[in-house]
């Protein structure tokens, strides 16, 4: 950094940014016995893939000019009123969850709830969207969350292809179905060699298809009676999935009324800001016949070591981390925040509330729809919740639009003489006034809409009309006042460790700091309030902000274009193979169905290759963790006719750059291959090497690893993908907003640019760093993996390094050796770490019996030294049962964790001290956070499985000890 930029304090970000100075850094380095930062990256980057450039970012911005920057981009944008509807609604975010859930570290610092002791308070908020889900859905299981409706809706197809009985290989859905849906599903089916048939619903040849979709209300706001459609695709051995919406189950019937299979939908009118399409929580409920084939997370009720209900994520062995190529969805993670956002939403309006909303979204649909019939429209759907499809003339039309346009507001043009207009809980009665005066043509309405709102009749009959009860289970009626509802945010909040309380040394997930000037702009009403299908003049802020972004990305990738759409890094590797696979088919190569995938590739690769089409080939790693390019070689050369692409992570998932990339590149190519690079590793690359430069044709970026969007408790994430010139004209396309040409592989997302809210924060992130600060931030990432692998030599063997003994970004501990000398398990230590007040690293991932430790560039040093501190305690606790000074069976690991309750309890008869248990190092006796239940019973969880919310007491049941 120059001596000017520091006078200007453009590098204070950066290093508030990175946890270490440089006198901890050179201390760091000695340990290592490498002289400077520069040696050490020169020891551990192979000089041939080493950028000879910095990268052409400029210099950093102060946080002042970063967030004015911001401004600018949110301010340009112009927000309208939006009538849009399409699965996309305005609503009211309460207060109280903006600011302690949606705005709070506490919430969006965590990860993924698989050390459930530690995460009880999160695993409970989502017990509560599932509850919610059960209850309106009418079908008895619910998961956790997907990324979005249209995603829901493809897994759904998947799922029943996988289930039905029908032998068929054609799948219904009604044209009806929200355009984006359709979209997605079409692009899930041609590559999967699934026929969608689109038609009205009444066409359905029932005999020839194995399953359908429809949707209730479908997108023209109408409600229709589905029970003969489902019956006859039940009466030729074919499932049912109905797409649905939360707030209009409030007073229609649940699709499980109707004998639906599956529901699905999105849950972001639950108090979830628009953002320009994202992020949102979608749903999936189904038949408790089903619930093992069902995709995504599901948490369910288990019990701990002491017979207490304990909470947990439940059925992980259909993951695909372990079922690799077999698993049922490449999802690997969810909309966890905005899961709890949607069902905290349920909590603080209770059933009361939430139908009160809905009761009065719908009288303002009646009241409108009565108001333009008065002006001499017709109202085409007499039965409808929210949205109505208005019919006229075609000037009529045009000047309708035309004055909606004047008054700011969307509406949704349908045809020359058809207009759909959709009501939300944001929508007033003047609202209601503007959009009828945009149909009076410049004349002032003739009635008063006080008068209709006491003439209008519902538009919801008694057929349809829901009579079951719903969300009767207390947490939706306890928490009325916002002092009850602030403080069961909050106790729930505690239960859970984060980055607001110790290191999360998770290997490959790189849980680093989330700026607070990074997330401020994501709340902003200018980014939050725009529909992600309002016209492009209105987004010109957006738009700026996706041109910078991706042009940043593509520099530091190396490629040509870039693609923003993924909303999830198992959605950008799926989008980055049917790039590939759409590139093949357009030079007559369709026969290019192999992919190679190392060992050492992510779990997710195998299960997006299969959701691609592709058969996988695994090559073999040698042992050093390598790749085996000699087996590489003669793989790629027996599949020459049919090699689509290799997968590969880089540096692999074993934590080392391996230094013949170039060389693994070549060997796919000069075969006829593509190189797709998972770039879940990227922040050991940034600013160092490019994988464009080396070799690869694509690669996906977790911008909620490497560029700090934060993991939210296990989502939102961003998996957007870098293409090289060649493969930029089979980028995802978009259905209704234009985002890419003719060739475009399809439609990966619901929304044209995936979860674009929070885009801002890679923004912030990248436009704060700069081309200076990015690079440090990588060399400090892997000087702390060495540092910690170093600290540790003598306690662990280190399972794998590079030539020089050193590692990547990441490193992974051998502890299987404990399983022979001392009975202890992997576990045994993960649980015991929780006692120190950390999160485990990542737990028997890529090798089963091993820990994987990322620290990232934010950890000080002290930190780092405080987790090393820990697991040389828990070495030296190991050595006590090897030498016989504790016993096997019973001892300190094997009880892990310890809970608050356990430990002054007046009975203790463990063969070792409270003070041990509870606070075996000096850091703890000063804080940490507690698990709030001992170790839990996954088998049992499993066994017994439900996925509901436990009657109140349940919570406080069964003996401690």
């Amino acid at each position: 950094m120059s001596e000017l930029a520091t006078l200007l304090g453009r590098d204070e970000f950066a290093g508030r940014h990175l946890g270490s100075d440089e006198a901890e850094q050179r201390e760091m380095l000695a340990a290592l016995g490498v002289e400077s930062l520069d040696a050490l990256i020169g020891q551990v980057v192979p000089a041939g893939i080493r950028l000879r450039e910095p990268l052409a970012l400029g210099e950093p911005m102060t946080e002042l000019h970063a967030l004015a920057e911001l401004s600018t981009h949110a301010v340009t944008n112009d927000v309208w009123r939006n009538f849009i509807g399409m699965g996309y609604y305005g609503t009211h975010t309460p207060a109280v969850i903006q600011r302690n859930v949606f705005e709070n570290p506490g919430w969006y610092t965590a990860y993924t709830p698989y050390q459930a002791e530690i995460s009880q308070g999160r695993l409970e908020a989502l017990l509560n969207f599932q509850q919610m889900v059960v209850d309106l859905s009418g079908l008895p299981v619910a998961n956790a969350s997907l990324l979005d409706e249209a995603t829901a809706a493809a897994e759904a197809m998947a799922m029943i292809r996988r289930l039905a009985k029908s032998k068929a290989n054609a799948f219904f859905v009604d044209a009806a179905v929200h355009p984006q849906v359709i979209a997605v599903m079409r692009t899930r089916a041609k590559w999967l060699g699934i026929e969608l048939v689109v038609a009205p619903a009444d066409e359905m040849d029932a005999s020839r298809v194995f399953g359908a979709h429809f949707q209730y209300p479908d997108t023209y706001g109408r409600i229709r009676d589905w029970g003969a459609p489902v019956s006859a695709v039940h009466g030729a051995g074919g499932l049912v999935s109905m797409g649905t919406d939360l707030l209009a189950l409030m007073l229609i019937r649940s699709p499980g009324a109707y004998g639906a299979d599956i529901a699905i939908g999105s849950a972001q009118r639950f108090g979830v800001p628009l953002g320009y399409g994202g992020p949102h929580a979608a749903f999936m409920a189904c038949r408790d016949e089903h619930k093992r084939a069902m995709p995504g997370r599901i948490i369910g009720v288990s019990r701990d070591a002491a017979g207490r209900a304990a909470l947990r994520m439940a059925l992980q062995t259909r993951e695909q981390h372990i079922r690799r190529e077999k698993a049922t969805s490449n999802i690997c993670t969810a909309q966890v925040l905005l899961a709890v956002v949607a069902g905290m939403y349920a909590v603080y309006h209770g059933p009361d509330g939430l139908k009160k909303i809905a009761e009065r979204v719908h009288g303002l649909a009646a009241v409108l729809a009565e108001a333009v019939r008065r002006l001499g429209f017709k109202v085409v759907h007499p039965a409808f919740f929210d949205t109505i499809v208005v019919e006229g003339e075609e000037a009529k039309i045009k000047e309708a639009l035309a004055g909606a346009r004047r008054r700011r507001i969307n509406l949704r043009a349908l045809s020359a003489t058809r207009v759909a207009i959709a009501l939300d809980e944001t929508t007033t009665l003047d609202d209601v006034a503007d959009v009828a005066s945009a149909f009076a043509v410049g004349k002032a309405l003739p009635f008063q809409l006080t008068d209709l709102a006491a003439t209008a009749k519902r538009a919801i009959p008694d057929s349809f009309a829901r009579t079951s009860r719903y969300l009767t289970h207390p947490v939706f009626h306890r928490h009325r006042s916002e002092t009850e509802m602030l403080r069961y945010l909050k106790q729930l909040e505690d239960r859970d460790l984060s980055l607001t309380s110790a290191m999360i040394p998770l290997g490959s997930c790189t849980m680093k700091l989330n700026a607070t000037t990074e997330m401020l702009p994501v709340t902003w009403p200018e980014f939050g309030r725009i529909h992600p299908f309002a016209p492009r003049d209105q987004t010109q802020g957006y738009q700026e902000l996706f041109a910078q972004l991706e042009g940043w990305l593509a520099e530091i990738t190396g490629f040509a274009r870039v693609s923003l759409q993924p909303n999830a890094g198992s959605q950008g590797e799926y989008a980055g193979l049917l790039v590939i696979r759409a590139f093949h088919h357009s030079r007559g190569d369709d026969r290019r169905t192999t992919c190679l995938i190392p060992m050492s590739a992510h779990g997710t690769n195998p299960a997006s290759a299969v959701m691609a089409g592709l058969e996988v080939v695994v090559v073999r790693s040698d042992a050093r963790g390598n790749i085996d390019v000699e087996d590489l070689r003669s793989k790629a050369r027996q599949h020459k006719d049919t090699l689509a692409c290799l997968m590969v992570t880089y540096p692999s998932t074993h934590g080392v750059f391996e230094s013949s990339i170039r060389e693994i590149c070549q060997i796919v190519h000069e075969n006829g291959g593509q190189v797709y690079m998972d770039g879940a590793n990227m922040n050991a690359q940034v600013g160092l090497c490019r994988p464009g430069d080396f070799g690869a044709d694509v690669c996906h970026l977790n911008l909620h690893k490497t560029f700090c969007i934060p993991h939210g408790g296990g989502g939102p994430g961003m998996g957007p993908i870098g293409v090289a010139g060649h493969l930029g004209p089979f980028l995802p396309g978009h259905p209704v907003i234009s985002v890419s040409g003719p060739d475009s592989c399809g439609t990966i997302s619901a929304a044209p640019w995936g979860s674009a809210s929070i885009l801002a924060i890679s923004w912030a992130y990248i436009a704060l760093m700069g081309q200076d600060g990015l690079p440090e931030a990588t060399k400090i990432a892997i000087l702390n993996a060495n540092y910690i692998a170093r600290r540790l030599k003598g306690h662990f063997d280190l399972l794998y390094s590079g030539k020089n003994g050193l590692v990547a970004h990441e490193c992974i501990i051998d502890t299987r050796p404990f399983k022979g000398s001392a009975g202890i398990e992997v576990e045994d230590i993960a649980k015991r770490i929780i006692d120190y007040g950390f999160h485990p690293p990542t737990v028997s991932f890529p090798v089963p019996g091993t820990l994987m430790i990322e620290p990232t560039e934010s950890e000080p040093k002290e930190e780092l030294d405080r987790f090393c501190d820990a697991l040389i305690a828990i070495r030296q606790e190991i050595r006590d049962i090897e030498e016989g000074r504790v016993g096997r069976e019973d001892n300190v690991l094997t009880r892990a964790p310890h809970t608050l309750v356990q430990v002054i309890a007046d009975k203790w008869d463990r063969p070792y001290p409270r003070e041990q248990a509870a606070f075996p190092s000096a850091a703890t006796r000063e804080h940490k956070v507690w698990p709030t239940v001992s170790r839990i019973d996954g088998a049992y969880g499993d066994r017994n499985l439900v996925c509901t919310c436990p009657p109140m007491e349940a919570y406080g049941s069964g003996p401690e000890g």
